[in-house]
């Protein structure tokens, strides 16, 4: 018990030898000195660099989509024929949506289920898409993996009620489709 308390008071006292280091009386920054409810939004910016000052830098899985590195694609092993492969590549990481349409002149509540039903074939093949109905017979699939996309839409252009499927304003038709486009 007592070396838990020793070991706390050292760490208080390293930590504020640490702050007396970085502001000596007199060196403080005048934003420094305000009373915290005055902060205006430079102040607090200021405030948030600080604290994140030595923070370690995050992973590139853990940055914000749009701070990531593109995803590097070898050339050398892509089958440059087929245009698609090479999107599909291009979108690996990145969140790609793609727009879903149902045939035949569904509710929205018999849309909300087919939908939902496609949804969960998806992740039970291991393909992750969030699903969002925009209109009574369209759906959004948004996919965090984009490259998981095309395989989405191999497996939706082959279910009865589907019209048609768009990714990167192309649209594949639905195997059953009836040409009701």
């Amino acid at each position: 018990m007592k070396k838990i308390l020793v070991f706390v008071v050292l760490c208080f006292l390293i930590n504020n030898l640490t702050l007396a280091k970085k502001f000596k009386d007199g060196e403080k920054p005048s934003w420094a000195k305000k009373d915290i409810r005055d902060f205006n939004d430079a102040d607090m910016e200021r405030l948030l660099e600080q604290w994140e000052e030595d923070d370690e830098p995050l992973e590139a899985d853990e940055l914000p989509e749009h701070l990531r590195p593109p995803p590097s694609i070898d050339m050398g092993s892509v089958d440059t024929s087929d245009p698609e492969n090479i999107l599909k590549l291009s979108k690996k990481g990145r969140t790609l949506m793609s727009f879903v349409s149902v045939n035949g002149n569904p509710t929205r509540d018999e849309t909300e289920e087919i939908t939902k039903l496609w949804q969960t074939s998806l992740w039970n093949n291991h393909i992750q898409a969030e699903r969002y109905l925009i209109d009574d017979n369209r759906a959004i699939f948004m996919f965090k993996d984009g490259a998981q996309a095309w395989e989405a839409k191999d497996f939706l252009v082959e279910q009865e009620r589907c019209l048609h499927v768009s990714i990167e304003n192309k649209e594949y038709k639905g195997k059953h489709n009836r040409d009701e486009l």
